[in-house]
């Protein structure tokens, strides 16, 4: 069948494509960074990240880590690294992820398998240029708990109830803090991050 192809900004998506040949390039993207695949059953979205894109990513983990420190907890990050499953025909590469409350589960492992471990706890997508590609979908069927999305404007928090997510005003993986809490800090940028992240850590204190 022949692959079609249409174009964004930022990204290409290609339609019908093998399950096979989006493997082998989740394989030969390793030696590129800088390009995140989603396949939804034939259809591929390659999408670049924007300098943008990378900057709220980035705070939005530190800001992970501060409150997983704070709260004296263990925690494994798995970056952007591609989660899939054969038998949905359904992978991605979430901007961060974490195993922080089934941290046990799969620690130690440098190979984990959807079909065995149980998923991450905690997935970031940072969605200021929107995907072609229905990623929240992909993400209720691999069973990711918590997604925490942001989209320029506003971050929201889901989170899987019976199969689906829902919107929560309240992280069910940390439970003192509000998507609106996140955004308050993210504004206070221009300050410089090393003042914001500090900033983040005296509040975050304060809660736990």
């Amino acid at each position: 069948m022949i692959a079609t192809l249409s174009t964004q900004k930022n990204s290409v998506t290609l339609n019908n494509i093998r399950w096979e040949t989006y493997q082998y390039l989740v394989q030969d993207s390793e030696e590129q960074p800088n390009k995140r695949l989603t396949y939804d059953r034939g259809v591929l979205e390659i999408m670049t990240p924007l300098p943008e894109h990378e900057v709220y990513k980035k705070l939005i983990d530190r800001f992970v880590l501060v409150m997983v420190e704070e709260m004296n907890k263990e925690m494994r990050s798995l970056g952007s690294c591609t989660w899939s499953r054969q038998d949905l025909k359904q992978g991605l590469e979430p901007d961060e992820c974490y195993y922080i409350n089934h941290e046990e589960a799969v620690r130690g492992k440098l190979n984990i398998d959807l079909n065995f471990d149980p998923p991450p706890d905690l997935a970031i997508e940072i969605d200021i240029t929107s995907s072609s590609l229905n990623r929240m979908s992909i993400y209720e069927a691999l069973g990711v708990a918590e997604v925490w999305r942001f989209d320029g404007q506003f971050l929201s928090i889901y989170q899987l109830v019976d199969g689906i997510y829902q919107m929560s005003d309240k992280s069910g993986v940390f439970p003192f803090i509000k998507g609106e809490d996140i955004m308050r800090f993210l504004q206070q940028l221009e300050g410089g991050e090393m003042a914001l992240i500090k900033a983040f850590r005296t509040w975050v204190r304060g809660k736990v």
